[in-house]
């Protein structure tokens, strides 16, 4: 005999507290006390004829059975959800919360603007932005999609290119290269004061992102270079180089306007920098809702022309 169906509220919770990591931080999001929570999950548990979770006063982690019930789980809460916007989808526009993370120098530059258009096409949107160029936990934090350069290390993420042919280029003031000359070749930048970024401290450490990759037809450069500033902050970055506090490797897409501009010089052209792929991440391609499929096709529609302009960019060197 099949174990009859569990309740929704208890599927929910059980849900929670696994991406928390906590019973009773899942209970007080859920306002429930800390009792109905674990009667809620012993009710669950008996239901199914199995043991979910492993419970300790500091700790809970799921069981085999439990890892393996959480995806179902997952997918019957997002089925119901889809369900319910289903119904409403033809009596009211757009609405709601999207939560959204960006690198600070690419939201300040591109994506604040292409938001704010969003939003004033369906005003009844609120937005949530948060800049910061430390990666997120799409199941502990509030966020419905990020922007992040490079691959998404975890494998339950969604990534969708969003700058394919993005790379980086390395950038300095005229005012520095006045003053100081410019490189010749990769292995002059140890003789170069560097400005460099550095991923946000995770468990107490940081990592200095001084490996500058170039490359030209079968050549490859790796210099290490020795920054005289760091920071966790891409737009911080930059504004050294404006400033001539010295060369940057930036991706191209944060630097275009200031190149555009002449406030930085492109340097080593004939050299191509590391590839620096812009990528949308979201949790799952399935049972998405429709204020977040709208979002992600208007940020593709947004950037099409900048990927364009990339891809011209390695191509051509300027």
């Amino acid at each position: 005999m099949s174990p009859s169906l569990p309740a929704l509220a208890d599927l929910q919770l059980f849900v929670r507290a696994a991406e928390l990591g906590s019973l009773s931080q899942a209970a007080r999001e859920l306002e429930l006390q800390p009792a109905a929570a674990s009667a809620s999950l012993k009710r669950l548990e008996q239901r199914l004829g199995a043991r979910l979770m492993l419970r300790s006063t500091r700790a809970l982690r799921l069981t085999p059975d439990g890892e393996r019930f959480i995806a179902h789980a997952r997918r019957a809460l997002a089925a119901l959800g889809d369900g319910l916007e289903s119904l409403a989808a033809d009596r009211a526009e757009l609405r709601g919360e999207l939560r959204v993370s960006a690198p600070s120098d690419f939201g300040r530059s591109w994506l604040r603007g292409w938001l704010d258009a969003f939003q004033q096409a369906h005003p009844q949107v609120r937005l949530s932005l948060a800049l910061s160029d430390r990666l997120v936990d799409f199941y502990r934090e509030p966020v419905d999609l990020a922007l992040r350069y490079g691959v998404a290390a975890d494998s339950g993420l969604i990534g969708r290119a969003l700058l394919a042919s993005n790379r980086r280029v390395l950038v300095a003031s005229p005012d520095y290269v006045a003053r100081c000359g410019a490189p010749a070749t990769p292995d002059d930048l140890v003789a170069h004061a560097c400005v460099a970024w550095m991923q946000s401290p995770v468990a107490g450490s940081a990592r200095v992102h001084d490996r500058w990759r170039f490359s030209r037809g079968r050549e490859r450069r790796e210099p290490k270079i020795v920054p005289s500033c760091v920071s966790d902050d891409g737009a911080l970055v930059r504004d050294w180089a404006v400033a001539g506090r010295g060369l940057a490797f930036k991706s191209w897409i944060d630097a275009a306007d200031d190149l555009a501009a002449g406030r930085l010089l492109r340097l080593l052209p004939d050299w191509l920098g590391e590839p620096a792929p812009l990528h949308l991440l979201y949790a799952s391609r399935e049972h998405q809702p429709a204020l977040l499929r709208a979002a992600i096709a208007h940020l593709l529609a947004q950037a099409a022309p900048l990927e364009q302009r990339a891809s011209e960019a390695a191509g051509t060197g300027e």
